[in-house]
């Protein structure tokens, strides 16, 4: 905390401003964990001060409301240790696209819903989010829509929902109010910049193959009547990013490259645990690019179900409301466990060799 204090009023700290900010961030992110680490400590002693009181009292009374209060000081603590969990890599801003599945209307409208969701839960937590782009759907819905969500460890909690999330309901779409399962897929990004991926992602110019098109949806004068939005494909690995969010090309183009920094990034990185997870733990199945992570069931009983952890919670309209701490925070506790694993098979794996 002093290196980062001391390191903020260097002389010429400012000159670089984006790494100005990137340390910035980190040190507002370490004073408030230490904040929060100082009110669990305090808050810790003071109840077991209460409780050593009560019992040598024998007030009953007392330790029940010390007791009422334990869920609350274990949610605290719950969240430093997932901090805690969560590596440098995490701690960036995350870019979040959502595409409908095949079913047309009914899969668009789930789309939206899940746009709802997560805007919801930013919202919860404080992050700030701005739309990248948004393609209304045909008749309902979305057609796509991509996001940023601006935070501490943005990327690192809510790449806990990359994956095909699955609803089942009676649709609104359907006169004679037939069940339907419709799908869509939500891939959530880092928000990288140049200096942060130079020597790990190479994007060479002959690989992309870049169109502009007029931005699209309701806005001012300057809406549809220049070619603004930009749309930037990956030829080798077939990525397509769109942005349309700012008022200039130039703007638009660094947004877009911004995405594909971090779609290849995260492609980068699932690819290194799936090579990990066939040579030393032969279990690929939940880790695989695009499997469905969570199932949304509302017809004929109310359970969204997270497939990896099997974590289940029964009100689905919370959840759908962007109450997800719990789906989120048992995946990390999962794959924390499944680091763990993978650290001891490699140095078994070292010792082996050597």
């Amino acid at each position: 905390m002093d290196r980062l204090t001391n390191l903020s009023l260097a002389e010429g700290f400012w000159d670089d401003h984006q790494k100005a900010q990137k340390m910035m961030r980190e040190r507002a992110s370490a004073e408030e964990t230490l904040k929060e680490f100082g009110q669990v400590d305090t808050e810790a002693r003071d109840l077991l001060e209460l409780l050593e009181l009560a019992v040598s009292e024998g007030d009953q009374g007392v330790v029940g409301d010390v007791a009422q209060q334990l869920p609350s000081l274990e949610h605290q603590v719950r969240s430093l240790e997932l901090k805690r969990m969560l590596t440098k890599d995490d701690d960036t801003d995350a870019i979040v696209t959502i595409n409908p599945g095949a079913g047309g209307t009914e899969a668009q409208d789930w789309a939206e819903i899940l746009l709802r969701m997560y805007l919801r839960w930013c919202e919860r937590r404080g992050y700030k989010t701005e739309l990248l782009s948004k393609q209304p759907g045909d008749e309902a819905g979305i057609k796509d829509a991509t996001f940023v969500a601006r935070g501490p460890n943005a990327y690192g909690y809510l790449r806990a929902e990359n994956g095909v999330h699955r609803l089942i309901r009676i649709s609104p779409f359907d006169a004679n109010k037939r069940r339907h399962t419709s799908f869509a897929g939500v891939s959530v990004v880092p928000d990288l910049d140049d200096d942060l991926t130079e020597g790990e992602i190479e994007i060479r110019d002959e690989d992309l193959e870049v169109s502009t098109m007029r931005a699209g949806g309701a806005g001012g004068q300057h809406v549809n009547r220049t070619e603004s939005a930009v749309r930037i494909k990956h030829i080798p690995t077939g990525f397509a990013v769109r942005c349309e969010a700012e008022r200039s090309q130039h703007q638009n183009r660094e947004t877009a490259m911004r995405m594909l920094r971090g779609l290849l990034f995260e492609k980068a990185r699932r690819e290194q645990e799936e090579a990990f997870e066939e040579a030393f733990l032969g279990d690929r199945a939940d880790i695989a690019f695009g499997s469905q992570v969570r199932t949304y069931t509302l017809q004929p009983y109310t359970m969204v179900k997270d497939e990896r952890t099997d974590h289940k919670v029964s009100n689905a309209d919370a959840v759908l409301d962007g109450d997800l701490d719990e789906f989120i925070e048992t995946y990390l506790l999962m794959n924390a466990d499944k680091q763990q694993r993978r650290k001891k098979a490699g140095d078994a794996q070292g010792h082996q060799e050597d």
